[in-house]
């Protein structure tokens, strides 16, 4: 018996991957401080006297700027290198967070030339204004607000988007094939417990302390988790923490017979416009062009639905408890990331396998049909609807970005993940901006527009609910159409 197998493994990547967990918890709680901080009494809607049509552009935006900044971040990741890229996304993403907070104060200094004021200062010249000026004044709030808003947004877009290109590589790096949807999906599942965090952190900081604390606290956890991932974080081979015997597991799919640390980690470099060429990357950026905007939905307007369709504020105790059990639901996709290596272990191809276990997610979102008819009985039932559908999204999400390091080598796994994330963020820009000003057009029209027996704005979301539902099994069937079987891609050195 050699060394190797009577030494016991260390399992140092399941740190990583706690790593990536926390990131990505970071990242999607601070997505989500505008959305919880915007509607109800007092919120940054009232303050700055904002439509669902702002939102929805203040939103939007964010999503076709993260499309953009994805194209880039996934190459400057794969150039940069995991350890380097990562501490600049965070950084930048966590400054923008933080930049909202001011917002107010720069708009009270822009609109009445007033800049010395602290937070709740800035509010109280704001209203003044507001109220001497009559609509022209709200007028000026209401657009230097938003102008002010979406630089911060952006900011926070272009640091942001190295978090899944830099989250997929390190997984590429630490895990074996048959365990990345694994290893995905939990570290994935830090969307759902930034979702399940937020209402019980944020709207407390906002009441208790200002919406602009929350955005300075919450912002200020990414320097945390940075001082944290300089010291943990190095590649396997050169990590003093994984031992001999964890490097050929990770290794395992190099199928090197000499020392693992022999193995090509990365593979042969693929030019950026090389990889447009390839039916495996349009197959990624359809996925992700179809599903990410559903996600995104769910995630910037759930606390508006609950306001505008049951009158529930997500400062209200009610309101909290029902976002929280949306997303404790989405956290049943940590199993989806095993449903996959069910069908591997019986022979499946990963890729084959992969698609397979999509196809099953892509069935439950249809339940999304239900959630406005539903809703007239309880605001329970299409909270507990969308937290299927949601957890659908997330195990269809573990395991299309585990689909790249099948198929494609390590040193263009950031390049793909990018190009498929900008995909998504334009396919969630369409989605954002036209709910938004389908709602807007909708609540003026009141009962003269209709659709399927509801009017107003129930019938706006009712609209935007069936294109959630349908998203997954169409572009489930376009990338089949694309990609019928696994075929890696192999490029000559």
């Amino acid at each position: 018996m050699s060394p190797l197998q009577t030494k016991k493994m260390t399992n140092y990547r399941w740190v990583i991957c706690a790593m990536l967990f926390f990131a990505t918890t970071v990242n999607y709680l601070d997505r989500q401080v505008l959305s919880l901080t915007y509607p109800g009494t007092g919120g940054i809607q009232e303050e700055f006297g904002w439509s669902d049509e702002n939102y929805g552009t203040i939103t939007s935006i964010f999503s076709i700027v993260y499309a953009v900044c994805m194209l880039f971040a996934g190459k400057f990741i794969d150039w940069m290198g995991t350890r380097k890229g990562y501490l600049w996304s965070i950084f930048i993403w966590s400054t923008g967070a933080v930049l909202h907070a001011f917002c107010g104060i720069a708009t009270s200094g822009i609109v009445t030339g007033e800049w010395l004021h602290g937070f709740e200062g800035a509010l109280e010249t704001l209203r003044a204004f507001r109220a001497s000026g009559g609509a022209n004044a709200a007028l000026l709030i209401s657009t230097t607000s938003v102008w002010l808003f979406l630089g911060a947004r952006c900011l926070l877009a272009l640091g942001e988007a190295g978090n899944f290109p830099a989250a997929i590589k390190v997984t590429a790096e630490y895990f074996p094939k048959k365990d990345r949807a694994y290893a995905t999906a939990i570290f994935n599942s830090g969307a759902s417990v930034g979702a399940l965090i937020a209402p019980f952190s944020i709207p407390i900081l906002a009441k208790f302390f200002g919406w602009e604390m929350a955005f300075i606290v919450i912002g200020a956890l990414g320097y945390i988790w940075m001082a944290f991932w300089i010291f943990l974080y190095k590649k396997p081979s050169e990590n003093p923490r994984v031992n001999d015997v964890e490097l050929t597991y990770i290794n395992q799919d190099a199928q090197t017979d000499g020392d693992p640390k022999d193995a090509n980690d990365e593979g042969p470099q693929i030019s950026f416009l090389k990889c447009f060429t390839y039916r495996q990357t349009w197959e990624f950026i359809v996925g992700k062009f179809m599903t990410d905007g559903v996600w995104w939905f769910f995630l910037f307007w759930t606390p508006a639905y609950l306001k505008a369709q049951f009158d529930i504020n997500p400062t209200d105790t009610e309101g909290m408890v029902l976002i929280f059990a949306l997303y404790l639901i989405t956290m049943l996709s940590i199993l989806g990331g095993k449903l996959p290596t069910v069908f591997i272990n019986q022979g499946m191809n990963p890729y084959a396998g992969r698609m397979r276990a999509m196809l099953i997610f892509a069935f439950f979102p249809l339940l999304v049909l239900l959630a406005q008819p539903l809703g007239k009985f309880s605001p329970w039932l299409p909270i507990i609807i969308i937290g299927i559908a949601g957890a659908a999204h997330q195990s269809w999400s573990a395991n299309i970005f585990s689909t790249i390091g099948d198929m494609f080598p390590k040193s263009a796994i950031a390049t793909i993940t990018g190009i498929g994330g900008m995909a998504g963020g334009i396919g969630s820009y369409f989605i954002q901006q036209g709910a938004g000003s389908l709602f807007t057009y909708a609540e003026k029209q009141g009962s003269a527009f209709t659709f399927a027996g509801f009017e107003g704005k129930p019938a706006g979301y009712f609209i935007i609910f069936c294109i959630c539902a349908v998203a997954y099994l169409v572009g489930w069937i376009i990338m089949k159409i694309l990609v019928p079987k696994y075929k890696p891609i192999i490029v000559e050195q």
